[in-house]
């Protein structure tokens, strides 16, 4: 004969209704879960070490690398790039003419422009320029870059050859015009 004492029976019976209430109080309510982690401002997707290529008729033309991709889908679709932005630009023969970084860059879907800031480079591999600044637009539809900021261009072994505020290039930076140049120009040769 089995014997259960008092003391067993009444624990067992508050861990049994306990159980049961548990149970059947946890229902998935849709609703109430998207109000709790639905965030408006939150990002749709979100990508590391994002590489995104630009072909040509199956020839690279650009190529964007950054460290971390947020885009939101409103109020206009927008691509957040984050902590280390590199766009490598191709010649015909696919190799890299110009290459800009930074730390941040915005991606518009819509207007199909790109702009880049904080701690700027512009740089021509086969001139050695390089073109500083704190912000950069690149229309991707004309190929052009352009700036309404103070710029300073440098030349490798020649040290600083251009300073100004404003600027408009096109994405091999080969010719540039500085709108508001600053400094002086030696003509006499001396």
């Amino acid at each position: 004969m089995t014997f259960i004492s008092p003391i067993g029976f009444m624990t067992k019976i508050p861990v049994f209704i306990l159980l049961t209430g548990f149970l059947f109080s946890c229902v998935n309510d849709i609703d109430t879960i998207q109000k709790v982690s639905y965030d408006p401002n939150a990002p749709s997707e979100i990508t590391r070490n994002l590489e995104v290529f630009y072909n040509d008729s199956g020839y690279a033309q650009v190529k964007i690398f950054a460290t971390l991709a947020e885009t939101y889908d409103s109020p206009e679709r927008i691509t957040k790039l984050k902590d280390g932005v590199r766009v490598d630009f191709f010649s015909n023969e696919g190799e890299i003419i110009s290459q800009l970084t930074s730390l941040y860059g915005e991606v518009n879907f819509a207007t199909s422009k790109i702009v880049v800031r904080d701690s700027v480079v512009l740089r021509n591999f086969e001139s050695k320029q390089s073109l500083e600044t704190e912000e950069l637009h690149w229309n991707q539809n004309d190929s052009t870059i352009y700036t309404e900021k103070n710029v300073i261009i440098k030349t490798d072994g020649k040290g600083v050859t251009g300073r100004g505020k404003g600027l408009t290039t096109t994405q091999s930076f080969d010719t540039y015009v500085i709108k508001q140049p600053v400094g002086q120009l030696n003509l006499s040769g001396d």
